[in-house]
């Protein structure tokens, strides 16, 4: 969930998770009267695309059907939040391959962050979160969206209180914990929905499956893609179209946001960010790290100049050549990864 944190920052409010861990595990341990008896809860097991490994699924936080229900229900919740307004769903909408459609995001205060809210396409298999890699679970990223001031800015205590009042709610948490609403509960349900956000049934891969076409354009764009011209793979590829790596892509000529420094204090790590996948690519505008440039076109553009020459641009990143034709090639096969069966199944119920 990078709700606009998986984007606008890297402060993980440690000290502060763990006060409020330890206050409201004591409150889930005073049983209410009338509590309602949990139904049977089943695990889930995810259904993954021809390919894709298995994602990792932590062994205190196993998927299961209940689980994910309750999850899916606080992604939308606004009441999470201290204005009441924005939820998870507000930096990541799920028509928009669960990205946002501003250049950053914009939380309680109403003023826009630092930081762009990438898609959670494929977020299982993240390793590391946050465009520095400031979390390393979806779990310890999601309490930090919840509490930072400038995002959903959430007082704990009364998001466990009016949970605990709402009866449905309180439901839905003994069917998938056979606890009251707890913080950790919370935080593992909303990380196991996200869990669930696979895709891999682009137009793309059922072309390679033999089961859809791709027209001239779009496969002049693949093979410039995969080849050593662009380089694009190399930082692209494999079954989720990155390597998870920081990279310095040349999109800033001085380093007005540090990057994944501010997590190792290396200066060889300045001005590095996560890449992002680019499945459903063409539904996640605009692009980089700060919303910087509005379409796929000016990405292409980007990288056919060779960047902006920053101190730690990475070495593959250098003019291209491009003619008009291949550059409206890689952008027609860039469309072809969306998912428009992911984008079905999620969409707002």
């Amino acid at each position: 969930m990078m709700f606009k944190s998986l984007c606008h920052h890297d402060r993980l409010p440690y000290l502060q998770a763990v006060v409020s861990w330890f206050v409201l595990l004591s409150l889930a341990a005073c049983k209410l009267p009338n509590e309602p008896s949990p139904e049977r809860d089943a695990p889930l097991f995810l259904s993954l695309p021809p390919g894709f490994p298995a994602p990792p699924i932590p062994t205190s936080n196993p998927l299961s059907v209940k689980k994910v229900e309750l999850g899916r229900r606080l992604f939308f919740e606004g009441r999470l939040s201290s204005n009441g307004q924005i939820s998870c769903s507000s930096c990541h909408l799920p028509e928009r391959a669960f990205s946002d459609t501003l250049q950053t995001s914009v939380g309680v205060s109403g003023a826009a962050g630092l930081r762009n809210a990438p898609s959670l396409t494929n977020v299982a298999y993240n390793g590391l979160y946050f465009w520095s890699g400031g979390a390393q679970t979806l779990e310890a990223q999601a309490i930090s969206a919840i509490e930072n001031e400038d995002e959903m800015n959430g007082h704990i205590a009364e998001i466990i209180a009016w949970l605990n009042a709402d009866e449905s709610y309180r439901r839905l948490f003994y069917d998938a914990f056979q606890s009251p609403p707890t913080l950790l509960h919370i935080l593992d349900a909303i990380a196991s929905f996200e869990r669930t956000l696979i895709s891999g049934d682009s137009r793309y891969d059922r072309f390679q499956r033999g089961a859809a076409t791709l027209n001239d354009s779009e496969q002049r764009g693949m093979r410039l893609f995969f080849s050593e011209r662009t380089n694009c793979s190399q930082c692209h590829g494999g079954f989720n179209f990155t390597t998870n790596a920081f990279h310095d892509n040349g999109s800033q000529r001085t380093y007005l946001d540090l990057g994944r420094y501010s997590m190792t204090f290396l200066d060889s790590d300045k001005g590095k960010f996560k890449t992002p996948t680019l499945r459903n690519v063409g539904l996640t505008a605009p692009y980089f790290h700060d919303g910087s440039l509005p379409t796929l076109h000016d990405v292409i553009d980007h990288y056919n100049r060779g960047g902006l020459k920053s101190p730690n641009q990475h070495p593959l990143i250098k003019p291209l050549g491009l003619t008009e034709q291949e550059k409206q090639d890689l952008v027609n096969f860039l469309n072809s990864l969306t998912d428009e069966s992911f984008l079905q199944t999620h969409r707002r119920r």
